[in-house]
């Protein structure tokens, strides 16, 4: 098998999948190298975490055959969003009648992983070689090819290597491209909670003093609750009986929601913000969040992991139908250009959004009270917004 595929995909996430199947519809044959098992990755484990897919995300996952595997039952509308400072009457409010249609699609991220396999099993074989329960242990390009050596001493070559395998990308690093590390010394933490009263489908996000409060709705009385909250307060979070954080949360969020109650587990993570210095060198790329990790404030993660897979796939399909090396760097950075030119403001922006929006002083706070306040008055700003969480055209 050395040598017999087009593309090595380091890593099959929801992003490495989804490449692996845009690849195959184009003609392109892929060996996708994962750690886990293919068990784990036919039946992820629930991670809390709830993706909000844009319009052009969701085009992009029915092209490969994967919205389709979705339970419909697990995807819910997301009709607006509401951006707020604890404390302050200004607001930012966007609401369908902005872009003329929902913002976008909330989806659970164990679903998402579940059905970009289930749409990739179906091509093992002809179009896709997976190498499942191994990892990478090096990778080195030439003038020829790509090679990969895998922990037990098998290797795989070919012109084109993909790294999809996570902001702390060991693939990034093997190749000495150097990212840009945001660690903002807080965590997130997300659960699941039912209320009393209908979210209409609105998001929220609430910059509160020390914390923010993101609820997000997964169905008319059901929420995905996301603390973002210094990494001490987060530990005596976790510690917190359910049925007082629940309590906690209603107050919190001024008991627009009723009483809640908390569903299933906690789940932690740290924040940390990714930015690659390069997307590409010579027959190599990265993907998905060894790119670019997002903070998930503006939730674009895997928004702009899906962005890749179609930009990547627009760059190398007409290159290897031309009969160029689809490895040459000189191709790959149209890949770039076009990648860096849809993440790199939305990254800057978010970045400096959170920044602000997170300093407790007085003079921050009063800033951000008024770009609220300006921001909800004009309607070209809140429609260019709609336009950017909801992944439409302009």
């Amino acid at each position: 098998m050395t040598g017999s595929s087009d593309v090595i995909i380091i890593g099959a996430g929801p992003a490495g999948l989804a490449l692996a199947a845009s690849l195959a519809g184009n003609g392109l044959r892929s060996t996708l190298v994962e750690r886990s098992t293919s068990a784990v990755l036919a039946e992820p484990p629930v991670d809390g975490r709830e993706i909000a897919l844009t319009h052009r995300s969701r085009s992009i996952l029915e092209r490969l055959g994967i919205w389709d595997r979705i339970p419909p039952a697990e995807i819910s509308v997301l009709r607006g969003a509401q951006v707020e400072q604890g404390g302050s009457r200004n607001f930012l409010r966007i609401h369908p009648q902005a872009v003329g249609e929902p913002l976008g699609f909330m989806v659970p991220n164990h679903h998402i992983r579940r059905a970009a396999h289930g749409a990739v099993a179906g091509l093992v074989g002809p179009a896709v070689e997976l190498l499942d329960g191994v990892g990478v242990t090096a990778v080195r390009v030439d003038a020829g090819e790509a090679r990969v050596t895998l922990e037990d001493g098998r290797s795989r070559s070919a012109p084109l290597v993909v790294a999809a395998d996570s902001r702390f990308s060991e693939a990034r690093r093997a190749m000495g491209i150097a990212a840009h590390l945001h660690d903002f010394g807080r965590a997130v933490i997300v659960c699941r909670m039912r209320h009393e009263v209908p979210n209409d489908g609105v998001a929220h996000e609430c910059f509160n003093i020390g914390r923010t409060l993101a609820i997000l709705p997964l169905g008319p009385r059901l929420v995905s609750v996301v603390l973002t909250l210094k990494t001490p307060d987060a530990d005596e979070v976790m510690r917190t009986p359910p049925g007082r954080l629940a309590s906690e949360v209603a107050a919190e969020f001024g008991q627009r929601l009723g009483a809640m109650e908390l569903v299933g587990d906690l789940h932690r993570y740290p924040l940390v913000a990714v930015y690659a210095r390069r997307f590409v060198a010579r027959r190599f790329a990265l993907l998905g969040d060894a790119a670019v990790g997002m903070h998930p404030v503006t939730a674009h993660g895997y928004n702009f992991g899906l962005y890749g897979v179609d930009s990547l796939t627009r760059t190398i399909h007409p290159a290897r139908a031309g009969g160029q090396d689809i490895g040459a760097e000189e191709v790959l950075r149209g890949y770039e250009r076009e990648h860096r030119s849809a993440t790199l403001p939305i990254f800057l922006g978010t970045n400096g959004l959170v920044k602000l929006y997170t300093d407790d002083r007085r003079p921050a706070r009063a800033v951000r009270r008024g770009l609220l306040h300006v921001a909800n008055r004009l309607p070209p700003v809140k429609g260019w917004i709609a336009r950017q969480l909801g992944g439409t055209r302009p």
